[in-house]
């Protein structure tokens, strides 16, 4: 069955300075995370990089604006701290494709945020912030020198105003001790093949992080980005529209070789901030993706030292808390964030989020009487 979406915006391309630093404002998150990904599971990074090219072309294009094309985090960062295996990661996101594209089709969307509760989402925001900090805590106790020196040119650039950035000094700096450790690649086109690192799995922890992600993927990725489409650059974007590209890019991208994408508001605030108003951003971080994975060889990724990459994933740990806690002003709200998020550390993602939206449920029963 073939699925189409209707073009509802039309935008001219400019290929500017400030596209291409637009353009750096969704790397900031994308390329740490999908960095972690290939170092800590088998998913192959050449494949990931030309999933994220790609389509940050074709919606770039399709959408007519910078709309940003980023790693569903929850379920990425499970796969990094090991509570998912990158099968199970592949299984998790096809099922999710699935499901955003049949809410998307029936408009569902703003009906299942309103059940499931934007403190719930928050908490498991949250509490894959605090996995991925236990994870990068991990990562740099080996060499806790080289972790210090990158902690201090992220808050060296911090205290300048450059905060976002400083994640791409930090990134930049492990590539070059890299290169100089396993010399310069001989670029190759990655192997066109149906699910290079290993075939899906589905399992109860594939599940539980659907469900999980799911919840981040409405509330953030489809109503966030669908009101900042708004806000920002005056589109009228509907969140079930996004919601079915979203669907089509997992669908599309895993069998090939990619991780499970969405469209964070986060990447397109970030690509705002950073003066991306038209969709060349798209075409040129598209680019650069795709040329990215023509060098991104397993020797380079194996030369990257583990402390800077614990430092990565700090800052975007960070990054995520701090989204998570800053709309939240509601005294029981900041406790079901907090549970949640505590419970998803402790335990499992999946039934924290099950058990916060029942909690949610509760409280807003009582609070309506």
């Amino acid at each position: 069955m073939a699925y189409s979406f209707p073009r509802e915006t039309d935008s001219d391309l400019e290929f500017s300075t400030s596209e291409l630093t637009g353009a750096l404002g969704d790397s900031v998150t994308v390329l740490p995370l999908i960095i972690a990904l290939a170092a800590t599971t088998s998913v192959s990074l050449p494949h990931v990089l030309v999933g994220f090219g790609v389509f940050q072309i074709i919606w770039g294009l399709y959408y007519g604006m910078p709309l940003s094309v980023e790693p569903m985090k929850a379920l990425v960062g499970l796969a990094i701290v090991g509570s998912l295996s990158y099968p199970e990661l592949a299984a998790a996101g096809l099922i999710a494709g699935v499901v955003l594209l049949v809410v998307g089709k029936l408009g569902l969307v703003g009906h299942l945020e309103r059940v499931v509760g934007e403190p719930v989402i928050r908490g498991v925001q949250f509490a894959v912030a605090l996995l991925l900090l236990e994870s990068a805590v991990g990562l740099s106790v080996g060499s806790p020198a080289v972790a210090l020196a990158g902690l201090a040119v992220v808050g060296l650039f911090a205290l300048r105003g450059y905060r976002q950035p400083s994640v791409l000094v930090v990134l930049a700096l492990g590539a070059v001790v890299a290169v100089a450790v396993a010399g310069i690649p001989t670029p190759r086109v990655p192997e066109a093949t149906l699910f290079p690192a290993g075939p899906p799995t589905i399992s109860g922890a594939a599940l539980e992080g659907t469900v999980a992600q799911l919840g981040m993927t409405i509330g953030n990725a489809a109503i966030a980005t669908a009101l900042l489409c708004g806000d920002l650059y005056d589109r009228d974007v509907s969140p079930d529209t996004l919601s079915k590209s979203m669907g089509a890019t997992c669908l599309a991208a895993i069998p090939v070789g990619g991780v499970p994408m969405c469209h964070g508001s986060g990447g397109l605030a970030g690509k705002y901030a950073f003066g991306a108003r038209t969709a060349g951003a798209n075409v040129l971080l598209g680019v650069g993706y795709l040329a990215l994975a023509l060098v991104a060889t397993g020797a380079l990724l194996a030369a990257f030292p583990t402390a800077l990459l614990g430092v990565l994933l700090a800052v975007v740990a960070l990054e995520l808390g701090r989204a998570a806690f800053a709309p939240v002003d509601d005294g029981w709200a900041l406790a079901l964030v907090v549970g949640v998020g505590i419970l998803g550390l402790a335990i499992n993602v999946g039934l924290a989020f099950v058990l916060g939206a029942v909690a949610f449920w509760v409280l807003s029963r009582a609070d309506s009487r």
